[in-house]
């Protein structure tokens, strides 16, 4: 029987023309792994919300959504809260107490259950997840990794049937979005909870689910195992299929031949079929422009009597190039970010500014908004950015009922109108579908052939590998390695590409998938010696 069943939903947004969603229907087996995947602003979000009665949006629908058979209008809001599991994208917004154990407990105290089972199903949960050694800590200490998975321990607590996750690793770094999939799959497997997932980063979630459904301006375009998707979108050359992992992506470009890989290992595989042709792979464009700002030996701690989050750290920013920062969450990403834009003061050393402008993109974008409209954040005279960012349709629109992906290319359009010398931009690529994001990094790069400088701190590591001219970790308070982008990346282990990880044995130099492509000979690698 199916868990939930949804049949026929229509919806549309207040002032809007334009149907977010579009007669949708879909079955989800009970105890299956659904994938819902899509370009931004295809109606990923609205639909999900619609699976909880308390979070659904307000606007005209029509349809009916279906849990295990009954109508969701007419199941209590408690017995929701019990049955239905829902995480948010955004950490923060889903944690209401201040201690790590209360957070756990909140649900189950509200739901009204006996202090001894309470106290058990906490403890149990606690030790699933593996959080005994952090729970007595503070909530608003936890790094973005420990806020999801505590938020996903909290609502499993509860011992749901049902549980949907809205983009839930789009703050994360790649270590911990892994383990944190990782938990999601446990979940299901072991536990035998339904499964709904939307994802805009592919890579570490396809090969999990059971089915992938991709929408498509609010309807339903394609659904099936996450096999028969890839194939589908390659065989259709949607232009969707970019958003594939790597290995599918590889696949593709050599003519699709023999069984799709869907993961790094099926995809290292399928290249020792191949010859990859030894390439000498030019470096990133170097930039040998004007200094306009630097850290030098920074200190800062944001308690007086607190650890030091920045330890004598030192950064140079060039004109016209593009310096990517990666590392852990809670590293000190987007504290280095602000005392370069100068909104913070280090307690030690000093950051210097050459009379560059400076603007800063928060991680939060809703923060740059006050107003009711679009058209009004962003003013008149704004239409390059306007068309570059694909914000014409959205103008009218109030900047909180945007998807995360349109947020965010709205709140970089409002950040660009102020004309800077220095574009400082904190995980600038969360929310966005793999099609936009490339036109998003050929923006960039056409801005900083204008002169601009740009520093990203971003979890992206593709979009950084392709993207940027120098690269550095930072970690420990320091920025370790900045150099060139192709050295940097592919000296790591974790923080490089896919595509890198498939090749690095034959090619080690490969960064992307098409230098991998574009390297395969087809002409069999020499068959192992028999022993």
């Amino acid at each position: 029987m199916a868990a939930i069943r949804i049949d026929h939903l229509n919806f549309t947004y207040p002032l809007s023309d334009a149907p977010a969603l579009r007669d949708v229907s879909l079955s989800v087996e009970d105890g299956e792994f659904l994938l819902l995947c899509g370009v931004s602003g295809c109606g990923k979000t609205t639909l999900l919300r619609h699976l909880k009665s308390a979070l659904t949006p307000n606007g005209k629908r029509s349809g009916d959504i279906l849990l295990d058979g009954k109508p969701l209008a007419e199941i209590s809001q408690r017995e929701q809260a019990a049955r239905i599991g829902f995480v948010l994208q955004q950490p923060e917004d889903q944690i209401v107490t201040d201690k790590v154990w209360h957070e756990l407990a909140f649900g189950l105290e509200n739901l009204g259950v006996e202090p001894e089972t309470l106290r058990l199903r906490v403890g149990e949960m606690a030790s699933f997840f593996g959080i005994q050694e952090w729970f007595d800590r503070d909530t608003d200490g936890l790094s973005g990794g420990q806020k999801q998975l505590l938020n996903l321990a909290a609502v499993l607590v509860m011992q749901p049937e049902v549980l949907v996750l809205d983009e839930p690793t789009a703050r994360l770094d790649p270590i911990a979005a892994a383990e944190f999939l990782r938990a999601v799959e446990r979940v299901n497997r072991e536990l035998g909870v339904t499964v709904i997932l939307s994802e805009q980063r592919l890579e570490p979630v396809l090969g999990m689910a059971d089915h992938t459904a991709v929408l498509e301006s609010g309807r339903l375009s394609a659904c099936g195992t996450p096999k028969e998707i890839a194939e589908k979108l390659y065989k259709t050359s949607s232009p969707f299929f970019a958003a594939m992992p790597a290995a599918v992506r590889i696949w593709g470009g050599l003519g699709g031949h023999g069984d799709c890989p869907m993961d790094v290992r099926a995809g290292k595989a399928m290249l020792r079929n191949y010859t990859l042709e030894k390439t000498d792979f030019p470096p990133a464009e170097s930039v040998a422009g004007e200094t306009l700002l630097r850290l030098k030996d920074v200190w800062f701690r944001y308690e007086r009597s607190g650890p030091d989050v920045l330890r004598g750290m030192n950064l140079t920013v060039h004109k016209g190039e593009i310096l990517a920062v990666v590392g852990g969450n809670g590293c000190g990403k987007t504290t280095a970010l602000r005392q370069l834009a100068g909104s913070l003061k280090p307690w030690r050393g000093k950051p210097e500014n050459e009379e560059a402008k400076v603007a800063l993109l928060p991680q939060e974008p809703r923060a740059l908004f006050t107003r009711e409209s679009l058209r009004q954040e962003l003013g008149s005279g704004q239409g390059r950015w306007i068309e570059a960012l694909e914000l014409s349709d959205l103008l009218d629109r109030d900047p909180g009922d945007l998807s995360g992906g349109e947020q965010q290319r709205a709140a970089i359009a409002k950040v660009l109108t102020s004309s800077p010398d220095v574009l400082l931009l904190d995980e600038p690529t969360k929310g966005m579908d793999a099609i936009f994001k490339h036109r998003f990094g050929e923006m960039l790069r056409a801005l900083t052939a204008d002169g601009l400088a740009i520093v990203l701190v971003s979890h992206d590591v593709e979009f950084c590998a392709e993207f940027a001219n120098r690269a550095g970790l930072l970690f420990d308070g320091q920025l370790l390695s900045a150099g060139e982008t192709r050295s940097f990346f592919t000296g790591n282990h974790f923080y490089t590409t896919a595509a890198n990880r498939m090749a690095r044995q034959q090619l080690p130099e490969a960064l992307l998938c098409e230098e991998v492509i574009a390297a395969c000979r087809n002409v069999p690698a020499p068959a192992s010696p028999q022993f």
